[in-house]
């Protein structure tokens, strides 16, 4: 282990943090709010602590990050980058509990969006930016964003990509793996500031279209309005959220080739068809048992069913009906929903499609063994073969998400939550949605969650947004053996 390279990076992302806490002083200046000295200290002294560890831990410019210290400095990194995101809400006080804050900033660059907070509106401006600016960079990945600006981690930064992009394979745009960060993210600030410029035009100031369009490309969620989405009362508004929600919940590289003039990439990956059609079918259902049964019209059946299916999905989170009113039935294909997540390679939560797509033809694949037992049948996604240590990962990684989910569950429940409630709240915050169901379900937030149960959330969390392997691998001992 290279402790040093470990900690001369961390030291760049701390810096970075800093740097990004200062942008909400110029909305505290023009909305006169009272949080420029919480901002100003905690931006201050965030970079402070990363500029010494950066300037006084000396690192030959040859060494090569490796895979081991990939993975330490990824999941150290965004649990540093979780605690001193906690400073400006404890200086100015509108957070005092630190394990209130270390939730609501972990959820935040998590892009889960899971809340704490019972009146959002009573923050001042400036730390509403930072928590939605905690949803921007989260979104894309942090790590992502340091190899898109520090050339000194092109050698080796490879070993960080691999340990924080989401998804079973980590497909490169460019053989340069800082060439690769700089793409994703110029296709990301991209997509951000056309939405924005969308919701201005659909009569929102530009604090509330730079807030909610870092929450939606981030599939977070975070909103500086009690009532989410459901404040404006604009369906202009919420197509256009739909639009994003959904783009955001498509694999990047797709959108990469599109804007370069392939836009029929879309239609030839299997992935990305799988999760249009279904989200066609979901909705249609959805839309027509409020149409039969809550007598809507066409038009608002489809797009209350189509904002909702979609948000969950795409672990977005917004919010613009209750949708724990609805048929019983749906409960339960809602709570599937918040285990499935959108397309790898996009900046959505959960399992991700292509592994229950690459599941479901093993098994498909396996009905033709038992006939065929002498034949070579392999698995294909788009055409091509899927190696068996591919499929085996897969199964691994499903297997123990079930497995997290299930003892999480449990554990809410010992400790006092009911136990739709827990398994609302373990899916939400492992598949980094927001919204759970029940006690935790979309007209509520999280602030009834026992401490404990807080921190176990926070874990989930982490765990949901680097893909567990990350995370667990830490605990294993030869990890830390030479």
């Amino acid at each position: 282990m290279n402790f040093r390279v470990s900690a001369k990076i961390i030291g760049f992302l701390l810096i970075l943090i800093g740097f990004f806490m200062l942008t909400g002083i110029p909305f505290s200046v023009y909305y006169g709010s009272d949080d420029i000295p919480a901002l100003l200290i905690s931006g201050l002294s965030t970079a402070l602590v990363g500029s010494l560890l950066w300037f006084l831990t000396k690192v030959d410019p040859e060494e090569e990050i490796k895979k081991r210290d990939g993975y330490l400095i990824v999941t150290l990194g965004w649990i540093a980058s979780s605690i001193f995101g906690t400073l400006p809400f404890i200086i100015h006080g509108s957070i005092t509990d630190f394990t209130d804050a270390f939730f609501e900033t972990m959820s935040g660059f998590t892009t889960t969006g899971s809340t704490i907070l019972t009146n959002i509106e009573a923050l001042p401006y400036g730390l509403l930016f930072w928590r939605s600016m905690t949803h921007w960079l989260g979104g894309m990945g942090i790590i992502v964003l340091s190899l898109a600006i520090l050339p000194m981690l092109g050698i080796g930064g490879m070993q960080l990509y691999q340990a924080e992009v989401a998804g079973p394979s980590k497909e490169k745009l460019h053989p340069r793996v800082t060439e690769t960060a700089k793409r994703l993210w110029a296709i990301y600030v991209i997509l951000t500031f056309a939405e924005v410029i969308l919701l201005l035009f659909g009569g929102m100031n530009l604090f509330d279209s730079l807030c909610h369009s870092f929450a939606t490309l981030a599939t977070g969620g975070f909103s500086p309005k009690n009532a989410s989405i459901a404040f404006y009362h604009s369906p202009y508004i919420e197509y256009v959220i739909i639009v994003f929600m959904f783009l955001a919940g498509t694999n990047f590289s797709l959108h990469y080739f599109a804007l370069k003039g392939n836009p029929l990439n879309y239609f030839k990956d299997s992935e990305f068809r799988f999760y249009l059609i279904f989200i066609f079918l979901i909705v249609a259902a959805a839309a027509g048992y409020l149409f039969y049964h809550n007598s809507q019209t066409i038009e608002s059946s489809i797009r209350d069913s189509a904002f909702s299916v979609i948000s969950i999905l795409s672990s977005t989170g917004f919010v613009t009906v209750d949708y724990e009113k609805w048929a019983t039935f749906f409960t339960s294909v809602f709570l599937l929903l918040l285990l499935m997540g959108a397309c790898a390679g996009s900046t959505s939560g959960g399992v991700k499609i292509v592994r229950y797509q690459i599941l479901l033809k093993n098994s498909f694949t396996e009905f033709k063994k038992l006939i065929h037992p002498q034949a070579v049948i392999p698995v294909r996604q788009n055409g091509k073969a899927v190696s068996t240590e591919i499929v085996s990962k897969i199964a691994a990684f499903v297997g123990l998400y079930i497995l997290v989910f299930f003892l999480c569950s449990v554990a809410l429940a010992i400790i006092g939550m009911d136990l739709l409630s827990a398994m609302g709240a373990v899916a939400a915050c492992l598949a980094n949605i927001g919204p759970g169901l029940g006690t935790t379900g979309p007209a509520t937030n999280f602030s009834s969650v026992p401490e404990l149960g807080k921190w176990l959330l926070s874990a989930d969390m982490l765990l949901g947004r680097l893909e567990l392997f990350t995370v667990f691998i830490l605990f294993s001992p030869s990890f830390w053996k030479k």
